[in-house]
């Protein structure tokens, strides 16, 4: 794969509570008129699509680009759990890289219920089967909600290994919502302080607080990828292009290491971080800004540590000296990420790729990183998949 891969448009809706948004075919139509308009061509140039979503039935994807055009192209419906959206753009990417087509959409979109995630096919076994057995066993949190389980279950036992303070996560969310107040598309954009967070509701005492957890929100987002070859036939100047990408799913130490943090996708986040670096042939020092997958503060701290920002054990040291933020060593979800826009699962990845194009641009406004170069995007979902995507200027 050789092809020069260039960001033309995204596109992205404010996210909006469950009940309160548009249908799930409207927003991603939007997200994809928004995409096309920022890109400046029309959806006949569009080759091949790519519609993540995982609540809705088969061909959602085609009922949501069918409101935006008719033309016969290859519809794609993707569905990878929380890394749906990436996903989507992982195929998009690789269809152009490869030389298949000059010109592909991904567009992600979630109509999202409230409460927690839930498995909605009751009649059959559940793919976190295996995951629950082990949480069962290594975590506790009998009886909470899987995700909270899983991920707060990996925060507890970070704070067992490395004496990291639940303060910490508390900070990490204070920080998530002083981004947000600069970012119009954010749910939630109230400023907290770390002992808002602190004092909100315990989810699981001595874990993890309310707050600490983002919200299932609905929302739409899209990108549209193309050739060297196409922008230049078409007069467009992308300012931004992907560099490397890399998905990765578990491994089998995932379970035998019989490890909170191995079974939330650390490895999977790693491998897949350092095979973008390789291919790219930079370092995570290079690195300006990161939208990276923020469901919970306990994994944010995680993925710090998973992306080479700090080491192994180093993540609470790097949260206090303000690395993670303006004026620190990488800025870490300046849209005010998951915690702070909520989590409409297909539409996630695609608005990590909204906020770093906008980066790179230096059109991000409110939360522009004042010389952004170099963005790197990390999407979880778990199952499991990895996608690790770094962009650079053209």
């Amino acid at each position: 794969m050789s092809e020069q891969v260039l960001v033309a448009g995204v596109g992205m809706i404010p996210f909006k509570k469950p009940g309160a948004s548009l249908p799930y075919f409207e927003m991603g139509a939007e997200a994809i008129r928004l995409a096309l308009a920022d890109a400046g061509f029309g959806f006949e140039q569009v080759q091949q699509a790519y519609a993540g979503y995982v609540y809705g039935d088969s061909t959602s994807g085609q009922r949501a680009l069918y409101e935006v055009g008719m033309t016969g192209i290859p519809v794609v419906n993707v569905n990878n759990n929380c890394s749906t959206g990436s996903t989507a753009l992982f195929l998009a990417r690789q269809a152009i890289a490869s030389g298949a087509v000059d010109c592909a959409l991904a567009v992600g979109f979630e109509q999202m219920q409230p409460g927690a995630l839930s498995s909605h096919w009751t009649d059959r076994p559940s793919t976190f089967a295996k995951f629950d057995t082990l949480c069962d066993e290594i975590a506790g949190g009998a009886g909470l909600p899987l995700a909270l389980r899983y991920f707060g279950g990996a925060g507890q036992e970070h704070m067992q290994r490395y004496g990291t303070k639940l303060e910490t996560f508390a900070k990490i969310r204070a920080k998530a919502s002083r981004h947000a107040v600069n970012n119009p598309l954010a749910l939630f954009r109230t400023e907290m302080s770390e002992e808002d967070v602190m004092q909100s509701p315990a989810l699981w005492p001595g874990v993890l607080t309310r707050t600490m957890a983002c919200p299932p929100t609905c929302g739409g987002a899209a990108a549209l990828l193309v050739s060297r070859a196409f922008a230049k036939k078409h007069g467009l100047s992308p300012k931004v292009q992907i560099l490397a990408q890399n998905m990765t799913t578990d491994f089998s130490s995932s379970f035998e290491s019989r490890s909170m943090i191995d079974l939330v996708g650390f490895q999977m986040t790693t491998t897949a971080a350092k095979e973008v670096y390789e291919q790219a042939g930079i370092g995570p020092d290079d690195v300006d800004v990161c939208e990276l997958h923020d469901c919970f503060a306990q994994n944010e701290l995680l993925t710090y540590e998973g992306l080479g920002f700090c080491p192994v054990g180093g993540a609470e040291r790097f949260v206090e000296s303000g690395d993670n933020t303006y004026g620190g060593k990488v800025v870490t979800n300046p849209s005010g990420g998951l915690l702070s826009k909520g989590h409409p699962l297909g539409a996630t990845g695609l608005a990590q790729c909204y906020e770093l194009t906008r980066q790179l641009r230096g059109g991000a406004e409110g939360t522009q990183v004042k010389g952004a170069r170099i963005a790197l995007q990390h999407n979880l979902g778990l199952g499991g998949a990895a996608v690790v995507t770094l962009y650079g200027q053209v």
